[in-house]
């Protein structure tokens, strides 16, 4: 049996990326998982994979910004798969640019997605974690959010955002037995990494300790265990998942 077996879980951004590793990983532990994405056919090759691994999975549209569409989603799923036991909000977005030249339009596109993405998910469930006396947060933040960065004020108000929501969050459910913890991952190896020059990718690399950039997989082993019994006596917390360069 799997560590997960027969819970369903909710993974937003699940297309690619970190959301994909993660909702693969879900399912190779016997999670049924619901793939959530701005459209439908953006996860519907991470639907086919966790169908693949012997596991339920289906596409949901959703603009996580949107209090609308994020309810209707919402009950969609609460119809099938019928409950939720993992919610995990990894959509996100980045509009980055010096501050003085950062447009009202940017900053809200980021904050917007970032933050009320995750608010307005984890608000969504939060009655039917209640009414079960159960239920596992994992929310994807940042290495940006704790140490912030230049060109990435959006993206770090945000991310820093998650980090204080989760915390609250935490402390508002824990005496149901819900769990809400946060994973700040640093420079994961992703199509915009991949495209760094030698010289650029050779800097980059100095600042982790590690010498290496991380990759999906590592983000969800930690949401696995953070979504798993073991550690059914952890809340509240932020794991950097970054090759130690937050120390």
């Amino acid at each position: 049996m799997g560590q997960l077996n027969d819970q369903a879980a909710v993974v937003t951004g699940a297309g690619r990326g970190i959301g994909r590793a993660i909702a693969l990983a879900f399912a190779g532990e016997g999670a049924d998982v619901v793939c959530v994405d701005l459209q439908a056919d953006f996860v519907q090759e991470t639907v086919d994979a966790v169908r693949q691994r012997g596991r339920k999975a289906w596409a949901v549209a959703a603009d996580v910004a949107d209090a609308a569409s994020v309810a209707a989603a919402a009950e969609q799923i609460l119809k099938e798969p019928g409950r939720v036991d993992i919610l995990v909000n990894n959509a996100g977005i980045t509009r980055d640019g010096l501050l003085m030249r950062m447009t009202e339009a940017d900053w809200d596109a980021v904050l917007g997605i970032n933050l009320k993405g995750t608010y307005l998910m984890t608000k969504a469930f939060t009655r039917a974690f209640l009414k079960q006396r159960s239920g596992r947060i994992v929310n994807i933040a940042s290495v940006i959010g704790l140490i912030g960065n230049a060109g990435q004020c959006n993206y770090a108000a945000s991310k820093a955002g998650v980090i204080g929501f989760t915390k609250s969050v935490a402390r508002e459910l824990a005496s149901r037995g819900i769990t809400a913890n946060a994973i700040a991952p640093g420079f994961i190896e992703t199509r915009m990494t991949g495209a760094l020059g030698e010289e650029a990718r050779a800097a980059l690399l100095k600042q982790i300790p590690l010498n290496c950039l991380g990759q999906p997989e590592d983000v969800a082993g930690v949401a696995l265990f953070l979504a798993s019994p073991a550690a059914r006596y952890v809340t509240g917390q932020v794991l950097a998942v970054d090759g130690g360069m937050v120390m």
